[in-house]
């Protein structure tokens, strides 16, 4: 069988491929509550063939939002809208389901990216950002404001209750967001992170306040379930975060009891220089896997199931996340199952759908013909 068509344990979840559907903001919430788009986005998705798919970096508090369009898991209405989009997928797809959690950080208040992504005041509906430091992201913008001890608390707490409404709503997977210049990752990194108690300054002050948040989170999390982070794993900023601080941070997260790193990178910075290419990110998620032996997902530009074997077939990574490119082909994993000789499932509905000589790629889709 092919390396990226065998199946992966995570604890207790056993996952069928090494497909992953990435989680993907959408900005189509209502004060932080799900909305028919997300049942037509996620019930799409969950007919993709991959073998578990995440819901969007999801707030566990209002400021934590991206935008006031942002989902979010810190109220009973947004688990009460959220349960309405999982129970109707769950009715027609047995694929795992996922959900990342996030806090935005000084990335908060924005505008959607088709509004431009800039700063939201107050007065135009916003709100004032917190960070670990008032250090704005571009010069020009007024500053977050600095987390106290209590202000981190209360986010330590948050993320907690939101695992704790995860696990309610039925969801098998969890990953948090370290990455991407939020929160999180705005305590990692010297860029954003200008502390000068227990929080900042050195390598281990910085990876505090995130590991507090993983143990949090852990502890509200049932134990057969696994737990992963997204990180950002390099700031692509000479003086930032980088590779070496990642695999630091990756062998801190492993012995509290994280199953995965989920590799991406950049994000804090509008200085960064990323170096683009195909797999241009795969180095990343092959050195934490191979220093760490933690399982590692691969991101960024991976679009041809032959590059997306190799990586798994290489030990680069134990599994292979596509977001863009599982948008503009919903049957990614079809046409990989297709291309590379192996199968996945899906709806009977769509059994006689594949051209002449494929049907053996969809799971009984062989007999279904007539």
């Amino acid at each position: 069988m092919n390396p990226l068509f065998t199946p992966i344990n995570l604890r207790d979840l056993r996952l069928e491929n090494r497909i992953v559907v990435s989680p993907m903001c959408q900005y189509s919430a209502r004060e932080g509550c799900a909305t028919d788009w997300h049942l037509i986005h996620l019930g799409s998705l969950a007919q993709s063939g991959a073998a578990l798919l995440f819901v969007e970096a999801t707030a566990v508090a209002p400021e934590g939002r991206i935008t006031p369009s942002c989902l979010g898991l810190y109220s009973e209405e947004n688990e009460a809208a959220l349960a309405r989009v999982i129970e109707t997928v769950r009715r027609w797809s047995e694929m795992p389901l996922g959900i990342q959690l996030a806090h935005a950080g000084r990335k908060g208040s924005s505008r959607e990216p088709w509004n431009g992504g800039a700063l939201l005041p107050p007065e135009g509906g916003g709100w004032r950002p917190v960070a670990p430091s008032a250090v704005s992201i571009s010069p020009g913008e007024p500053p977050p404001e600095a987390l106290d001890e209590a202000g981190m608390r209360r986010i330590r707490d948050a993320f907690a209750k939101s695992a704790s409404r995860a696990d309610r709503l039925g969801f098998e997977a969890v990953e948090l967001h370290f990455a991407h210049g939020y929160l999180a990752h705005q305590f990692l990194s010297p860029i954003s992170n200008h502390r000068a108690d227990l929080y900042g300054g050195s390598l281990e002050n910085r990876m505090r306040f995130p590991l507090e948040l993983f143990e949090a989170a852990r502890q509200a999390w049932p134990r057969e379930k696994p737990l992963g982070v997204r990180i950002s794993a390099t700031d692509w900023v000479e003086g930032g975060w980088d590779l070496d601080s990642s695999v630091a941070l990756a062998r801190e997260l492993k012995r509290l009891g994280c199953d995965w790193i989920d590799c991406s990178s950049g994000g804090v910075s509008p200085q960064q220089k990323i170096a683009l290419g195909p797999g241009y990110q795969v180095p990343f998620a092959r050195r934490i896997r191979a220093e760490t032996g933690i399982a590692t997902v691969a991101v960024g530009l991976i679009t041809e199931p032959q590059q997306a074997d190799a990586i798994v077939a290489a030990g680069d990574a134990d599994m292979v996340a596509l977001a863009r490119g599982i948008l503009w082909d919903p049957h990614w994993a079809w046409h990989a199952a297709a291309e590379l000789g192996a199968a996945v499932r899906a709806p009977k509905q769509y059994w006689r759908s594949p051209p002449r000589g494929k049907q053996a790629t969809l799971m009984g889709s062989v007999n279904a013909q007539r």
